[in-house]
């Protein structure tokens, strides 16, 4: 019997998740866990980068991540649940890899001058520069093969992809060069209309959220703003709540869209039902997010363990380089 491909994947540790990180990427790891040896990183070094003035604020975000995996649905019996900051070998390979790739190419690196922006950063710390070489080091600790994400990852695997090629040709190792695998989920829009749901804009339903902070939100999301009165015709291309319709009530959206046009369907009925299903999507996930939330002493055990297995395989990665590369006695 073949081995399972190993995929890893993760989160930042900056705050909890929301539908937007469910559609893009939670959802599909449920999905993958059966299929491939799933590694899913807690990414608490990462989140420095951005946030290096707030530890306090990543301490409690590992819990609430790793809680909002497990609640939709990641089975710790399956999945390898690590810590960045646990995992000695990222630490050693960031440095190995530094040594290989050039500081022009890290600043010619598209994602990262799109974030430079998004942050106001015109000083960039030497941690933020070098994300792309700290991310290879995550992706390549556990041999992983592929790794799951969207259009914007794709110049960071390329980085991992030319350092690994780099010191395989140097030193005859054998690490594993990655693949990403483009996920086919559509980006969440914010409900103010933003073309991302983040968590610094203030536009998004977390998975946390309760009944009554999902009504309270989806309530506020922009609409077709020319449909003043309930008889005016909608024009559901331009409205937000009609994408999400489109995502999580994918059954009757042509429908949905039918009615908005027509005028036989006002934008306050329309919420409710958006509204009616979220809440429905979103009901397992808080009843075991209350959990593992009673139980934080299990969650803590669940990221323990799983960092002690990937120690264990990073330990074997490292100790190959090392040789290959003469530097153990």
């Amino acid at each position: 019997m073949n081995e399972k491909k190993r995929i890893l994947t993760g989160d930042r540790t900056t705050g909890k998740l929301h539908l937007g990180h469910y559609v893009g990427s939670l959802q599909s790891r449920v999905k993958l866990q059966d299929e491939y040896d799933t590694f899913i990183l807690l990414a608490d070094i990462q989140a420095l980068t951005t946030h290096f003035e707030k530890p306090e604020l990543i301490k409690e975000s590992i819990y609430e991540v790793a809680i909002d995996n497990l609640s939709v649905g990641l089975d710790p019996n399956k999945i390898t649940m690590l810590l960045q900051s646990k995992i000695t070998a990222i630490a050693e390979l960031t440095v190995f890899y530094s040594m290989v790739v050039s500081v022009n190419s890290l600043r010619h690196n598209p994602t990262i001058k799109t974030e430079a922006k998004q942050y106001g950063y015109d000083d960039l710390s030497y941690g933020f520069l070098g994300y792309p070489v700290s991310q290879a080091a995550d992706i390549t600790f556990c041999n992983a093969d592929l790794v799951p994400g969207g259009d914007d990852q794709v110049p960071h695997i390329e980085v991992a992809r030319k350092i690994v090629r780099r010191i395989n040709d140097l030193y005859g190792t054998n690490i594993n060069e990655p693949e990403i695998m483009l996920s086919s989920c559509p980006r969440l829009m914010g409900l103010d209309g933003n073309a991302k749901m983040g968590k610094s804009l203030n536009n998004a339903i977390y998975l946390s959220d309760s009944d009554e902070e999902v009504n309270k939100k989806v309530s506020q999301a922009l609409t077709d703003k020319n449909r003043i009165s309930i008889k005016d015709k909608g024009n559901p291309d331009i409205c937000v709540v009609s994408k999400y319709h489109q995502i999580f009530n994918s059954d009757d959206y042509d429908n949905i869209c039918e009615m908005c046009r027509n005028a036989s369907v006002g934008c306050v009925a329309c919420k409710k039902q958006l509204s009616k299903s979220l809440n429905g999507l979103l009901a397992p996930f808080r009843e075991k997010r209350a959990y593992y939330e009673a139980h934080k002493n299990l969650v803590r055990d669940i990221i323990e363990e799983g960092s002690k297995k990937a120690n264990i395989e990073g330990n074997k990665t490292v100790e190959a380089l090392k040789k290959a590369m003469s530097l153990s006695l």
